[in-house]
């Protein structure tokens, strides 16, 4: 058995169990798209649509660290198409929620990843 641990299941499935898990782990008004990044095998780009008045989108890069680990990174925060200040106090508290969620859709998906 190698020492490193990493990701040996196929990208494209692995994006469509995300995609069907994460709004799993979300607000049920939150949506979400999850797709394969083009240029890493162990990317997953992530974007949630908060729901009501606010129209803000959230967009994140999903690095698989190893097959269980996943490093979340905000990339952008958009607000009815136009970018935000991702610095106040509101975005951060919706964007330390949404990795927290990322994060436990991750963990949901172990057993796929961790063979």
């Amino acid at each position: 058995m190698s020492k490193k641990d990493s990701l040996q299941v196929d990208q494209q499935q692995l994006a469509e169990a995300w995609a069907r898990t994460l709004p799993t782990v979300l607000n049920t008004s939150d949506r979400a798209e999850v797709q394969a990044d083009e240029a890493e095998a162990n990317v997953l780009r992530v974007h949630i649509a908060t729901a009501g008045r606010n129209n803000y989108g959230f967009d994140f890069k999903c690095t698989y660290v190893d097959s269980r680990e996943v490093k979340v990174d905000l990339v952008d925060v958009e607000r009815d198409g136009d970018n935000v200040d991702e610095r106040t106090d509101v975005i951060q508290t919706l964007v330390d929620d949404y990795v927290r969620h990322i994060h436990e859709c991750a963990q949901q998906l172990h057993s796929f990843t961790h063979s």
